[in-house]
């Protein structure tokens, strides 16, 4: 048996058990079957560090993190086979309950329970010591589900966002126990700096033009600070990408040629009751990924020293391995690292090989610098001798953006992958780890090479993207979609557009096609938020008006129109040239909103509060939850649910934040 075959790692064998979309023999099936149980333990809505995972009558175990999550690999015998899932945790009653393995990855979320008070009272000085260890950054081999639970003195310095193995900690009063504000002396996190859209006149400025965004990194980054107990600068909340992190239930593209669909509708928006609030909503047409092209995919990991420890390249590897799942006998994959210098660990592979990249994958390891710009070229150029014409061709760069050696600027690293975008093949960036995280580097890289990015803050993120969104984070169906919204000033006085700061563009590139866009993936769903006053309303924004023009008159009033605004967009093929024009007028009427209206103007809301925005009026946390809890809907995957507990999070910390300052350190 070949070497790579024989030295595999258990819990990436495991993670090709299951597979939905390749067919095995029995045999191999005997071999590989195995599930990943992942999920978070919380009590009262909070997060349980240290409680043991276990199942019953079997060997496996895991420990919950600081955050509560955990990962757990359990063998089965058969494609379906039932367990007894157990969690222990001091001070809590035992939880157990029933689970049916089957497939690669399931969530199971543990709810514990407090013991009573007498037995509450007799082991009090253990749950004070658990909440001692929790103010501290997680054991990083806990954090991510790893079954390993020693930490070492390097991992616990990169288990909180911001920290370093020097960094001190200053705590809230003791009134605060629990909410950490750690002061960030070794952070070298960069985030571009976001001015928030303001007010426009519709007189003055009747047209509002943008790039559409199907990023979601935002959002899983925001939570990754608020599980660790902060609240996350205001320039790494970027409000679509929170607003777009959510599924809605708007109607799929007819049958045709234009592959995505717009809807819209106009409610009071919550903040101000006198203001409007318009949803913009695009959905992609969904592919059956098992009739998908033939996909060619470049794995471009970043190996450097930067990418040690858990959260950073184990969890790469964990992710990549729930995509090889998934792979077809007609897709390939090749493997593409850097560190000092780049090289080609896997050749491209059929997909049916699975074992063979799931070796190389397990076989890498980091350390040295970062040469992103010789990793680009050469993962570029493999997608080039393995081009696949009619397929999906894209390069899958890993990686937490600390570039350092060779090209690593801002500015050349997007002038090489602009002139690598010609060459047809699309550009998808999955960020990992924290403290020296680059998030402004990664998102101009994806923007330049016609793709998406995302954040990777464990497995169950890594199987929201990589396996349930497949197609969306894969599959392009349309590039260089943008929306052109012209305002009626008969019915609109001002507008603001929520969001989007970093993809406005000038009204005349709207028809310009020699300008670069945003790609909008297979089932992806884009929402765009505009707050409008109406002409009938009172002014209570500042509006930036020009003066009195010595050669322009103004038009006549136009005849009064039931339409308040229209909508256009622009979309090209995935191998077009020529963009194709869709509109949609909007009527003037309001009506009651909608679940999926109420539930983007909650997340809209939480975004705005979380970057202390001034345009948000009236609104608290306490309005965010309830309008949330109210639009939940049907939330089988429960990430509706997942973003109440982080609103009810934020609203704690904001609380604690802004009752309690920082102590001084002592030399201050």
């Amino acid at each position: 048996m070949p070497a790579h075959r024989k030295h595999l790692t258990p819990f990436l064998l495991a993670l090709v058990a299951g597979a939905t979309l390749v067919v095995h023999s029995r045999a191999e099936a005997r071999r590989f079957e195995s599930t990943v149980i992942v999920g978070r333990v919380t009590a009262r809505g909070r997060p349980v560090a240290g409680t043991a995972i276990t199942v019953a009558g079997r060997p496996a175990r895991a420990v919950s993190a600081s955050d509560g999550r955990y990962a757990i690999n359990v063998a089965r015998s058969s494609e379906s086979e039932r367990i007894t899932l157990m969690a222990r945790a001091s001070g809590y009653e035992t939880w157990q309950r029933p689970v049916t393995l089957s497939g690669d990855t399931i969530r199971i979320d543990v709810s514990l329970v407090a013991l009573t008070q007498l037995e509450d009272t007799a082991v009090q000085p253990q749950i004070a010591a658990r909440k001692d260890a929790a103010a501290a950054p997680a054991p990083a081999e806990q954090h991510r589900g790893d079954v390993r639970t020693r930490p070492t003195r390097e991992s616990v310095a990169m288990a909180a966002p911001g920290s370093s193995a020097n960094a001190t900690r200053v705590y809230a009063p003791e009134s605060d126990r629990g909410i950490r504000r750690p002061r960030e002396p070794g952070n070298t996190e960069a985030y571009d700096r976001i001015d928030e859209n303001p007010f426009r006149s519709s007189a003055v400025a009747p047209l509002s033009t943008f790039s559409v965004d199907v990023d979601r990194a935002s959002y899983a980054n925001v939570r990754r600070f608020l599980d660790h107990g902060t609240l996350p600068p205001k320039d790494a909340v970027r409000i679509e990408e929170l607003v777009n992190y959510f599924p809605y239930l708007d109607a799929d593209p007819a049958r045709g040629d234009v592959p995505l669909r717009i809807t819209t509708e106009v409610a009071s928006a919550p903040w101000n009751e006198s203001h409007d609030l318009v949803r913009i909503a695009l959905r992609a047409r969904d592919v059956d990924m098992r009739r998908a092209p033939a996909a060619n995919l470049v794995f471009l990991v970043d190996v450097s020293g930067s990418m040690q420890g858990p959260g950073r390249l184990p969890l790469v590897k964990q992710s990549l391995a729930l995509l090889v799942n998934q792979l077809r006998e007609q897709d390939r994959v090749a493997i593409v690292v850097y560190a000092g210098s780049a090289g080609l660990v896997l050749p491209s592979t059929p997909g049916s090989d699975k074992q063979r990249i799931l070796a190389a994958l397990d076989g890498l390891e980091a350390g040295g610098s970062t040469a992103g710009g010789a990793g680009i070229r050469l993962a570029y150029d493999v997608v080039r001798r393995n081009f696949a014409r009619g397929g999906n061709n894209r390069v899958i760069l890993c990686t937490d953006g600390d570039f350092n050696v060779g090209q690593s600027s801002d500015g050349a690293l997007v002038d090489l992958i602009e002139q690598r975008r010609t060459e047809g093949a699309f550009l998808t960036i999955l960020g990992f780890g924290m403290g020296n995280y680059k998030d402004a580097k990664m998102e101009k890289l994806a923007d330049a090479g016609n793709g998406n990015y995302g954040y990777i803050d464990d497995l169950l993120e890594a199987r929201k993207m990589l396996v349930r969104e497949m197609g969306g984070t894969l599959v392009t169906v349309a590039k260089d979609v943008k929306l052109q919204v012209e305002f009626n000033p008969a019915r609109v006085r001002a507008y603001r557009l929520l969001g989007y700061e970093d993809r406005l563009l000038r009204d005349e590139d709207f028809a310009n096609d020699a300008k670069d866009a945003g790609e909008v993936g297979a089932g992806h769903m884009v929402t765009a938020l505009y707050e409008i006053v109406r002409t009938d309303a009172r002014l209570d924004v500042p509006l930036h008006e020009t003066g009195a023009l010595r050669y322009q008159r103004p038009s006549p009033p136009s005849a009064p129109s039931d339409e308040l605004l229209h909508v256009a967009m622009r979309w090209k093929a995935p191998d077009g040239d020529r963009s194709q024009l869709v509109t949609h007028p909007v009527a003037a009427r309001r009506g009651s909103p909608s679940e999926s209206m109420r539930f983007a103007s909650a997340v809209a809301g939480f975004g705005m509060l979380l970057r202390g925005s001034p345009y948000a009026g009236s609104l608290a946390w306490p309005t965010v939850v309830e309008l949330a809890r109210g639009a939940r809907g049907d939330d089988r995957d429960g990430y509706r649910a997942d973003f109440i507990r982080l609103a009810e999070l934020a609203a704690e910390l904001s609380r604690h934040v802004a009752a309690a300052p920082v102590r001084p350190r002592p030399e201050e």
